[in-house]
């Protein structure tokens, strides 16, 4: 039985990130109303899905905007240009914002009352940020994929310790989803035992530690080189297990990307230490050592510097006009 019968909207369906989203949202058995939407036709990707035999649901595929957002309640967006080798997710910045800032304004022409919208196309704080200004959503039902840089921790010192990824907890990166991300390792538990007390060791030294971080926040480059393209599975599958959270379903497991406002972090996509359910995200400010949290601050004037951008472009106006465009804001 699905979760809810209300429609979800893959954007960007026909790329490798959209069409695995597709084929995740079916197996898990979220809704009964999938639409597939992509400028490039995402025909084949719908038949290839109906012939998989997917049973009690209706697969729509369509490249008209409002046909596509009509009565939309739930979105998820991975609609923009790809990332390449050599290419950091700043390099993406500005054709991607226009982008986003496209789909905000059809969410707001076409599904204003839509529950949720995920972004996840780089630089996903950015494009994130730029949706939720154009599209007159509140900001806790706008969020950025931001998981994909915490599992990549997890993975890395799973691997080191040869232990599952469920047996190390505490694992979580903040900020910026980019190479400036804070990676946070006060809170982790290798299992059982505290991660703090192992660095420092033979078993573990502070080098390889340092290395670790550094490696996790070239994670992305580093799928690239090893596929020749872009991750497509993994921000699929966690994006699809974001927006089951919010449809009622298991609750998400990992930090997202959020708009953030309050008296150190101002006017921002960023991730936090979040909750993700059928209320939307809140976010509290994550807490770690001297070092974690400098390394934070450090990611917010990073994303700050790429806001302001975003202003000097004409993507988006002064943050002191935001809230004509948007009053949530």
């Amino acid at each position: 039985m699905a979760l809810t019968n209300d429609k979800l909207v893959i954007v960007g369906a026909a790329g490798m990130i959209g069409s695995n989203m597709v084929q995740s949202a079916l197996m898990m058995g979220l809704t009964t109303d999938i639409c597939l939407y992509d400028v490039f036709s995402p025909e084949g990707v719908a038949e290839e899905m109906r012939q998989s035999g997917f049973g009690d649901v209706k697969i729509t595929a369509t490249t008209d905007a409002k046909e596509a957002f009509t009565n939309a309640k739930y979105i998820i967006s991975s609609g923009g240009a790809p990332r390449k080798e050599g290419m950091t997710r700043e390099d993406l910045l500005a054709g991607n914002c226009k982008i986003a800032e496209e789909l905000g304004m059809n969410i707001k022409e076409f599904c204003p009352d839509v529950k949720h919208v995920i972004i996840i196309f780089n630089p996903a704080d950015l494009t994130g940020l730029v949706t939720l200004l154009y599209s007159g959503l509140k900001p806790n039902q706008v969020t950025t994929l931001a998981a994909l840089d915490t599992t990549r921790l997890q993975s890395a010192l799973a691997k080191k310790f040869g232990v599952m990824q469920s047996e190390i907890t505490g694992c979580a990166t903040y900020g910026g989803h980019g190479e400036q991300m804070a990676v946070f390792g006060s809170h982790v538990e290798i299992d059982g035992r505290k991660l703090t007390d192992i660095i420092g060791t033979p078993e573990f030294t502070e080098e390889e530690w340092e290395q670790m971080k550094t490696d996790v926040t070239k994670g992305g480059a580093q799928i690239i080189k090893l596929r020749g393209r872009s991750s497509f599975q993994s921000p699929a599958y966690l994006s699809v297990e974001m927006i089951r959270s919010v449809m009622g379903g298991e609750k998400f497991r990992f930090p997202v990307g959020t708009y953030v406002c309050n008296e150190k972090y101002n006017h921002i996509m960023m991730a936090m230490d979040t909750v993700l359910d059928e209320n939307g995200a809140s976010y509290k400010v994550p807490q770690g050592t001297p070092e974690e949290n400098a390394k934070l601050d450090a990611s917010y004037e990073h994303l700050c510097k790429m806001r302001d951008e975003l202003v000097e472009l004409s993507i988006v106006p002064p943050i002191s006009e935001w809230n004509k465009i948007n009053p949530n804001l």
